[in-house]
């Protein structure tokens, strides 16, 4: 039998608390100002805000590249050409008191935010940081202020000031963490929040989100994402399907925290495995839920799921991004959380009820045997989906949206696959008896989401949360499992693995354009205000060419009334007028910025705009 939805207060789902103080900076350490970036979406709220005014819609046209860092590996020893191996940096800098902290391919480093000259550096051994970034603390009880970052399974800890290991953080600045997690850590107080990365397969370590001690890297809580005997949601496991599941894990590359509640909202994934959950009837908690957690004991406070029973794997991929809504007078404190599904939801912080309607709406049901899919979905009735959530025929590119040469190779895929099946938001996968023959599923959005880790960001001064959007379907069925599987039933998919084909090495999709756009939404209504492709194709004729592009990371807005986003694969950062949306500037990378920006001032004055791309930190500044 389903399980109902759960929206209570109490309760806990706690394993292990050990109590610390709270924190202040000590006297002598620099804490962050308005001025600085120190931490991954700038502040704690997850905003992507600056209220930096320097740089504005007037002058962004004369906006020019500056300094740049290399994140690559040294080159090899012997005189060899090359510049050692490349992150495929995701990262975000931080800057706190004219310092830049960042991870780089073998190494993290401070740098002089103004110049990009190394002020420090600490190779890493052992294993690469995370190349999504890292957490400022500014100490304590004349503990000096800290990096923390993550390495594979340890968490470590480093001398601001010099880089050299923490004195007193675990052994020799370093702790085991248990299970790898390969995102940033959050820092509030005394407190280190991680997630936790799993495999796809059936052993590994559980997925939960964990607290450390910022002195001395203790653990002080675990936070269990699959409900043990006796806590809230744990009925959602029909039978024992609970037992030994790796997650819902806590993966994203960020958590943010209310620091008036003390509550800390933690995005949850997908059950493992997600394709098939036959073995796991029931809603599943809390796996695809945005959950809030009390910050000093993990007790937990509240949740959403946002799909129950998943077999997409249409995650939150990112924490959300909290704000203040005006709604009938008054002011709501509320958040907005995105899911992989191309939803976004706008929750009141206290409770997680939605402050604009989400139905349960009916949706089409699997065939698969064993399957028992859930008969409804949340959906929200305001805002409306922000990507792709269906497909006819009709929507099928043509020879005007694009080109000749990829409306034939579209038509031509379309035909080989025979039978395609969408049924609208959350199509199960088709069952195929012979997998030689039969249906074939397209999925919108796709297995890589219509909204991914980049997250939201929010405009004070506007109302607006912006959020980046991609369009790429994925085609796919389920069939019988080789004997001695650990489960009956497997999903499989044709090449192309998307609905798309290559056109002169680029990747096209076989819909109607736009293929990634960002949308600004009104907090106080549900309402879009404007929508914008982002990305051209430039593989295509002129004219045709605005087509937006994937992307899986996020903008971020300015006081200074402008939106910067990157993310997209044709290597360009852009800047728009924040209030309609209107492309104002853009620059093309060498390569390819999949990761959020940011900005600061510098201790010259001036504004900068610095982006990750893929193997280098690029800055830009006005003359």
């Amino acid at each position: 039998m389903r399980s109902t939805r759960l929206m209570v207060k109490g309760g806990s789902a706690l394993l292990a608390v050990v109590l610390v103080g709270s924190g202040c900076a000590p006297q002598g350490t620099q804490a962050p100002t308005h001025e600085d970036w120190p931490m991954y979406r700038g502040d704690l709220g997850g905003t992507g805000y600056s209220p930096l005014t320097q740089i504005t819609t007037d002058n962004v046209a004369d906006l020019t590249q500056g300094w740049s860092y290399s994140l690559r590996s040294d080159p090899p020893a012997g005189g060899e050409q090359g510049g050692g191996r490349n992150p495929n940096s995701q990262a975000t800098p931080i800057v706190v008191g004219d310092v830049m902290y960042l991870p780089g391919v073998d190494r993290v480093v401070a740098l002089d935010p103004t110049t990009g000259a190394e002020i420090w550096r600490h190779t890493v051994v052992g294993g690469a940081p995370s190349r999504r970034g890292v957490a400022y603390w500014p100490g304590e009880d004349g503990t000096p202020a800290r990096v923390i970052f993550t390495a594979g399974e340890r968490l470590v800890a480093l001398d601001a000031v010099t880089g050299t290991p923490a004195t007193g953080f675990g052994q020799s600045g370093e702790i085991d963490m248990g299970i790898p997690y390969n995102s940033v850590p959050l820092v509030y107080e005394n407190f280190v929040v991680v997630g936790a990365n799993t495999p796809r397969g059936a052993s590994g370590g559980i997925g939960n989100p964990r607290a450390f001690d910022a002195h001395t890297g203790a653990k002080v809580w675990e936070f269990s994402s699959v409900p043990q005997p006796g806590s809230i949601g744990h009925d959602t496991w029909e039978g024992d399907s609970w037992m030994g599941r790796l997650g819902a894990n806590a993966w994203p590359f960020y958590f943010t925290m209310d620091e008036q509640r003390g509550h800390l909202y933690v995005p949850l994934a997908s059950p493992i495995p997600f394709a098939y959950g036959g073995d796991r009837a029931g809603d599943n908690l809390f796996s695809n839920s945005l959950v809030a957690v009390d910050i000093r004991t993990g007790e937990y406070v509240w949740h959403f799921q946002t799909i129950h029973h998943d077999l997409w794997d249409h995650d939150p991929p990112a924490a959300p991004v909290l704000f203040d809504a005006q709604l009938d007078g008054g002011t709501v404190q509320a958040l907005g959380v995105t899911t992989k599904s191309g939803y976004l939801y706008i929750l009141d912080r206290d409770t997680g009820e939605p402050v604009f309607e989400v139905e349960e709406r009916p949706v089409a049901q699997s065939e698969v045997p064993g399957e028992q899919t859930s008969p409804t979905q949340p959906i929200p009735v305001n805002p409306p989906a922000l990507a792709r959530v269906s497909y006819e025929p009709a929507d099928l590119v043509s020879a005007e949206d694009t080109s000749p040469e990829h409306a034939a190779a579209c038509a031509d895929l379309v035909e080989n696959l025979g039978d395609i099946y969408n049924a609208g938001a959350f199509t199960p996968w088709v069952y195929r008896a012979d997998p030689a023959s039969g249906s074939t599923t397209l999925l919108f959005p796709g297995l890589v989401g219509g909204h991914n880790w980049g997250g939201g960001a929010f405009d004070p001064n506007s109302g607006y949360v912006f959020v980046f959007s991609q369009d790429i379907g994925s085609l796919g069925w389920m069939e019988d499992a080789p004997e001695g599987s650990p489960l009956p039933y497997r999903r499989r998919g044709p090449r192309p693995a998307n609905f798309e084909v290559r056109i002169g090495g680029a990747s096209l999709p076989c819909q109607e354009p736009p293929w990634g756009q960002l949308t600004a939404v009104d907090a106080s209504t549900g309402n879009v205000v404007w929508q914008q492709p982002i990305g051209i194709t430039e593989q295509l004729p002129a004219g045709r060419q605005n087509t937006g592009r994937p992307g899986r990371a996020a903008a971020i807005v300015t006081g200074g009334g402008l939106v910067f986003i990157a993310s997209t694969d044709d290597n360009r950062l852009r800047a728009l007028d924040a209030a309609t949306g209107q492309e104002l500037w853009v620059s093309t990378m060498d390569q390819r910025g999949n990761a959020n920006p940011m900005t600061y001032l510098g201790a010259d004055g001036k504004q900068y705009v610095v982006i990750a791309a893929t193997d280098a930190v690029v800055a830009y500044q006005l003359p």
